[in-house]
């Protein structure tokens, strides 16, 4: 871990993500739960969180971002989805997660979607980047039209300031 504070190392980590995000929307594979995640769990500078597992756990969150019910309901942007998994490593700590602490977290969760929403008009992928990203030539357009670059980036940098900033107080007395 470095000698900066944790504010600082956002706000570091917030300029690599502007320069590293872009051609990311390029790679087959690229994941916005795993580029969410992951960059936060680097600034907490705990070694062991820093392997694949997480990296892995998080993907699964981008496809099911995709998914839509035969009843019409669509799950939600990974970028929501994997915000939502580093609030919870965040309000945890180092350790099992109090019981008592589990509502906190629900609640952080939910004033992270509203605020997501509010900014982008839905926390649903296909809403937001304007894609049914399960249709392969809906795919194939997203890719065309270069949405990542022009939409889903800004999802990303959005989320890992909003988890800071909603997460700062436990950041300040569980991650320093």
């Amino acid at each position: 871990m470095t000698d900066k504070n944790i504010k600082e190392r956002f706000d570091d980590k917030l300029e690599e993500l502007k320069e590293v995000l872009p051609p990311l929307g390029r790679n087959i594979g690229n994941s916005c739960a795993a580029q969410t995640l992951m960059p936060i769990i680097d600034v907490l500078g705990v070694k062991d969180l820093e392997n694949y597992y997480f990296n892995n756990l998080a993907i699964p969150f981008s496809g099911f971002g995709t998914y839509s019910s035969k009843d019409g309901w669509s799950g939600p942007c990974g970028v929501v989805s994997g915000s939502m998994a580093a609030i919870g490593i965040i309000m945890g700590g180092k350790e099992t997660l109090n019981p008592r602490e589990v509502p906190n977290i629900y609640m952080k969760a939910i004033r992270f979607a509203t605020k997501f929403e509010e900014k982008f008009g839905s926390v649903r992928c296909k809403d937001i980047c304007g894609f049914d990203l399960a249709k392969q030539d809906e795919y194939e357009q997203y890719k065309k039209q270069n949405i990542w670059i022009k939409k889903c980036q800004h999802f990303v940098l959005f989320a890992v300031d909003q988890v800071r900033r909603l997460t700062r107080t436990d950041l300040k007395k569980k991650w320093t």
